[in-house]
């Protein structure tokens, strides 16, 4: 048991309680693990949905912006850093080619 628990790292070794038997303590690393697997796994998909998503009309413009909004705060939640100006970025890269005017004009401030 003393080797298992000296090849976790510190941080995580504390989320895992002291247990007994070697087994009931390598269920409990397995959970982690897979729990962080999904953690990526989500992640991955709101990335995706940020750098990928393109306004079509329907919802409207502050609803999209809104959902993109909502996107970013979900990464950060999980420690994901996404700064404003690159959220700035993703909304306008997701309009329409109609919207170029407000592109351009948007991109000389930043």
């Amino acid at each position: 048991m003393m080797f298992m628990r000296m090849t976790i790292v510190n941080n995580i070794k504390r989320m895992i309680p002291r247990t007994e038997s070697a087994k009931k303590y390598m269920e409990f690393v397995k959970g982690l693990n897979q729990s962080e697997s999904a953690n990526k796994s989500f992640a991955e998909t709101l990335i995706g949905t940020l750098t990928t998503c393109k306004f079509d009309g329907t919802p409207t413009m502050p609803q999209h912006v809104i959902e993109m909004i909502d996107t970013t705060t979900k990464l950060r939640s999980m420690r994901m850093e996404v700064s404003d100006s690159f959220l700035v970025q993703f909304i306008i890269n997701s309009l329409l080619s109609e919207y170029g005017p407000f592109q351009t004009n948007n991109l000389l401030h930043y």
